[in-house]
């Protein structure tokens, strides 16, 4: 069988071509995939054991009806990664699509579904309107019992991972870092070639650039959007992800026995950008004290610290938000 992948061509050198962003949507559609399929996803098991009691059955029944275990997941869902996006605003964009675009979409997984959910599907498509603000419904309902709880973590993880791809580009330029996102993902003559099973693609990406989404939920493989009007976009798993990446006391406790407490204590405070003196008074510790543990942590590549005018931020590494979530 020939070899498939979806080519993303830009500019050559055009390094504004690539920006990163987050889709709070693609994340809700794997969780789906996750609940619905858990012996595929086992890096997604120490989740899935603390929201398996909260889990809305009738509401997940739905959105799994048009998120399959695998394969197409309908565009209308994950359609608008920006770095700032919220999962307000992502559901406020759901509210919002188009009832043409729900039945375009729809019908794409209409032509891959069989038996009941072949049927279910079809009244979907034909009454769109109905469908987006079912599935919208759906889609808050699931989202409020097994995601917010975790989404503070999980956006952290995803700011990590981008924050080390973006030095990692302006280290080595954008092969060098378009070469460490994915196994199957490659670096030739100005165009990102993802390996696919089944979809085979040219995408002419000059003047509309390429989003690039890391994935807390969607670990098993990369995937794309590349049908206009949607912006081509690639997802692709996040550096470093354990199987126990949900934190709770039990793995702060075992994480200060393993760094000491002060230095634990650091490296949980580190929940966005923060100067020395911040990260002191966030830790209740003098500020020699937080920059002695910052520069262990430094050394050990759990955190990264750049500068910017007169002041060093001081971020965690994926690495050491893998870390955090160990217990």
């Amino acid at each position: 069988m020939d070899r498939k992948s979806a080519r993303f061509h830009i500019g050559a050198d055009d390094v504004s071509a690539i920006r990163f962003g987050v889709s709070p949507g693609h994340e809700l559609a794997h969780a789906v995939r996750v609940l619905s399929t858990p012996q595929r996803h086992p890096l997604q098991w120490g989740w899935l054991r603390s929201v398996r009691a909260s889990v809305p059955k009738a509401a997940l029944e739905r959105l799994a009806v048009v998120i399959r275990a695998e394969g197409y997941i309908p565009d209308f869902l994950t359609s608008a990664p920006s770095w700032d996006m919220t999962p307000q605003e992502e559901f406020e964009r759901l509210r919002g699509v188009p009832p043409g675009s729900v039945r375009a979409d729809l019908g794409k997984v209409l032509l891959r579904s069989e038996g009941r959910g072949r049927d279910l599907v079809g009244g979907m498509v034909e009454h769109p309107g109905r469908a987006r603000d079912m599935i919208a419904d759906a889609w808050e309902r699931v989202w409020a019992a097994t995601m917010a709880p975790h989404w503070p973590q999980i956006r952290r993880l995803l700011g990590a991972d981008i924050d080390l791809r973006t030095r990692r580009m302006g280290a080595g330029g954008v092969g060098a870092m378009v070469a460490t996102l994915h196994e199957t993902v490659r670096w030739r003559r100005n165009t990102i070639e993802v390996s696919l099973r089944l979809h085979d693609e040219d995408v002419r990406c000059e003047g509309s650039g390429v989003v690039l989404v890391p994935s807390v939920m969607g670990t098993a493989r990369c995937s794309v959007l590349t049908e206009p009007p949607v912006q081509p976009t690639l997802f692709y798993p996040v550096d470093g992800l354990a199987e126990t990446w949900p934190r709770g006391a039990a793995a702060e406790e075992a994480l200060a026995e393993l760094l000491g407490a002060g230095r634990a204590r650091v490296l949980a405070c580190l929940d966005g950008p923060r100067t020395t003196s911040e990260t002191g008074r966030a830790c209740a510790m003098a500020v020699s004290t937080a920059s002695h543990h910052l520069a262990v942590l430094r050394r050990s590549r759990l955190v990264h610290s750049r500068r910017e005018g007169n002041r060093v931020l001081h971020t965690r590494t994926p690495l050491g938000e893998a870390l955090l979530g160990r217990g």
